[in-house]
């Protein structure tokens, strides 16, 4: 188990944060059981390689397990398994559209005003193509989609 950033398990990881998390990379041998640190509200892990089963369900690679607080899965290694396990605090409320996500429902208009006049630099070698705004048929004509809240 390599603790990339955060802190779990006692133990502690110097790299800045702006919030409490934790973010590890853990390698599983086949019949190896494991549990999710508990010193956090919002736990879950992602699949890299190999399968595990949790709750007598069997996840593959590729897969994201999400745990909500007071859970306390089991983690059993169907085989040798790498996974990545992360979570934190809440943040609060967040508005989410289309690409967007914000803490403020206001700043989501801005987002689709600077998208629109390219003002959003495009990540290098994925910048050839501009897709524009969806249009969201739930809403009447001429009016503007509102962000919703997360849940």
């Amino acid at each position: 188990m390599r603790l990339i950033a955060g802190d779990a398990y006692g133990l502690r990881n110097d790299v800045k944060i702006k919030s409490p998390l934790f973010y590890l990379h853990v390698v599983l041998q086949q019949g190896s059981t494991f549990a999710l640190p508990k010193e956090h509200t919002e736990r879950g892990f992602y699949i890299v390689k190999g399968s595990v089963e949790v709750a007598s369900v069997t996840y593959s690679a590729g897969q994201m397990l999400v745990f909500t607080t007071g859970s306390d899965p089991r983690i059993i290694a169907k085989e040798n398994t790498t996974l990545m396990l992360l979570g934190g605090e809440p943040l609060g409320e967040r508005f989410i559209w289309w690409n967007f996500v914000s803490s403020r429902a206001e700043r989501i208009e801005q987002a689709k005003e600077d998208w629109k006049q390219g003002r959003i630099i495009l990540p290098p070698n994925d910048n050839h193509e501009f897709i524009p705004l969806p249009d969201d048929k739930s809403k009447p004509a001429g009016g503007s989609p509102k962000p919703e809240p997360l849940s």
